[in-house]
């Protein structure tokens, strides 16, 4: 992630506004297929592996992988194929007849299929890469695993900023700019998937010895070994896919609807954005390319808001997501067992504890949103368009961070169908949302993150709902939300207040960092105070009991 964090900052500041927004119109509408492709089977194969393991199924272990390969090549080849189907439909590069009527579908520019075809092949490569990976996970190796990530993150760095640093100096060309990062993606992809495959043929039969493996059972049928595959991973797939429906649902409608909001109130925009018009003008200029605001101005918007206000806002469900993870063995065997107590802790304790992370970061996002814009970038114009979008994010992160464990918990009490229901209706206010507020031309861009709050705080409020009722839990929301709410409402003021006194005092970025340092020691101040952190909650943690005496030496926890 942090590796992440290092190319995806600097990629920004060289790519700007427009050449992000080609960028992650690509990198949403791959995802989707991403999911489809292979989310859930890793973790499908990995369970496999390992029962086979238990059992002393030797054989089977490597007519599991094989298995997973031939899903891999299916579904990756299905994946490319479909990715390179949208790509030209959606950027009106296909158009498709129908009962003598001709239909051409434009959500997004022309340029962006080349940024869409430049990441098609990583899809088969994650497909190939995952099988082993959730093989080596199975066998209780995890350190393939790691390695993979941290090359696949290097070559993303190395070969995608590379790229699209030389075609920008040479060319000033930035939706090429934009392809070139994202053929670094598949080529971090190749690197990993090398090293993995290097790394297979090497210790393939290190993990049983010979004795062993000839004793073992005959392998079941390859037919039995794909369908075993494939029953696990569905509902997994599904969960992945509905998580990413709100980028699916931006990417296809956004551009479309900004559009058509410029065509019917040009002056208004023309003035609106006068700066970061000229902005574009100049720089499309600079690449021999002439500026249209119908065509150019919807992507370069897409992009302040995806490449600037959206990747911040998402660091806090994808930590508070990792969390929930853990959450579904601890309340899974509770729930085998019928222990009411060991629910109702742990249910509560994951709550408090994601809270306590989610809460202080959407009041520092909704507090500092253009100084945390100012640190991280550099062009003022789009900093000015994303941090309206990034304080109203602010908001979102709060309840999409709570909602990420919500839905790993309904999972582990065997309610995995609930999210997707809740996640369909939000998706749907998502939707009209989109549809009404972005195609006005007063609210434009600014309607997206709207209406992804308002989805989020939907799923939220429903699966908190729906986890209290099915798990027979009466959630105490006074110790769990309130009193977070209460510590995160102050941290917020403290980081507003301290910021705005220093700034006309002294401005530059160090003041940020002085506001954010100042809000956090408010914040664990308060969650002091209140009383908020429990020992439960700490003994949960990774390193719970080292943790614990640090904070009761210093009296955070009592």
């Amino acid at each position: 992630k942090i590796i992440g964090a290092i190319y995806r900052i600097p990629l920004t500041n060289l790519l700007g506004a427009d050449g992000m927004g080609y960028y992650t119109t690509a990198y949403d509408l791959y995802v989707p297929m991403y999911s489809i492709a292979m989310a859930g089977l890793p973790i499908a194969i990995s369970r496999i592996v390992a029962e086979h393991t238990a059992n002393r199924k030797y054989k089977d272990i490597s007519k599991t992988l094989h298995a997973a390969q031939t899903i891999f090549l299916i579904t990756g080849s299905i994946g490319i194929i479909l990715l390179v189907f949208f790509a030209f439909l959606l950027t009106g590069n296909l158009s498709i007849t129908f009962f003598g009527h001709t239909w051409v579908f434009k959500a997004f520019p022309k340029d962006s299929l080349y940024c869409i075809l430049a990441i098609a092949p990583s899809l088969m490569f994650c497909c190939l890469m995952s099988a082993y990976r959730g093989y080596f996970e199975g066998l209780g190796n995890m350190t393939p695993t790691g390695v993979s990530e941290i090359l696949e993150a290097f070559g993303k760095l190395i070969f995608g900023y590379s790229f699209a640093f030389i075609i920008v100096k040479s060319t000033h060309n930035y939706y090429s700019a934009a392809a070139g990062a994202l053929i670094g993606i598949s080529l971090g992809e190749v690197l990993s998937t090398l090293y993995l495959f290097i790394r297979y043929k090497l210790t393939k039969n290190s993990y049983v010895n010979l004795t062993d493996y000839e004793n073992s059972p005959e392998p079941k049928r390859f037919k039995k070994q794909i369908s075993a595959i494939i029953i696990i991973a569905i509902p997994i797939v599904l969960g992945s896919l509905v998580n990413n429906v709100t980028s699916l649902i931006d990417v296809v409608m956004v551009q479309g609807r900004l559009a058509d909001s410029i065509q019917r109130a040009p002056a208004f925009f023309s003035s609106h954005y006068r700066d970061f018009i000229k902005y574009l003008v100049d720089k499309n200029a600079a690449s021999g390319k002439s500026f249209s605001l119908v065509n150019n101005l919807p992507v370069s918007l897409y992009g302040c808001h995806r490449g600037y206000a959206f990747s911040i806002y998402n660091l806090i469900p994808v930590l508070t997501s990792t969390l929930g993870v853990s959450a579904i063995p601890v309340l899974a065997r509770a729930w085998t067992v019928k222990d009411k107590n060991a629910i109702r802790s742990n249910i509560q304790t994951m709550l408090r504890t994601v809270a306590v992370i989610a809460i202080p970061c959407g009041a520092g996002i909704i507090a500092l949103s253009k100084p945390i814009l100012m640190l991280l970038y550099s062009e003022k114009t789009s900093i000015s368009i994303a941090a309206p979008n990034l304080a109203i994010l602010g908001v979102c992160a709060i309840f999409a961070g709570i909602n990420a464990p919500l839905v790993n918990m309904l999972q582990a009490i065997g309610k995995e169908k609930i999210p997707l229901i809740n996640i369909a209706v939000g998706a749907v206010l998502k939707i009209v949302c989109n549809y009404i507020l972005v195609g006005i031309p007063e609210i434009n861009i600014i309607g997206v993150p709207i209406g992804t709050t308002l989805c989020y705080s939907y799923i939220c409020l429903a699966n908190l709902y729906c986890l209290s009722k099915y798990s027979n839990v009466r959630i105490n929301f006074f110790s769990t939300l309130i009193k977070p709410m209460l510590a995160g409402l102050v941290c917020g003021i403290s980081a507003f207040v301290t910021y705005y006194v220093l700034d006309s005092i002294h401005p530059g970025r160090i003041v940020i960092m002085i506001s954010i340092f100042v809000a956090a020691v408010v914040y664990v101040l308060f969650l002091s105070l209140l009383k908020v952190i429990e020992e439960e909650d700490v003994l949960s943690l990774p390193m719970g009991k080292k943790l614990l005496t640090i904070l009761k030496k210093i009296k955070i926890v009592r």
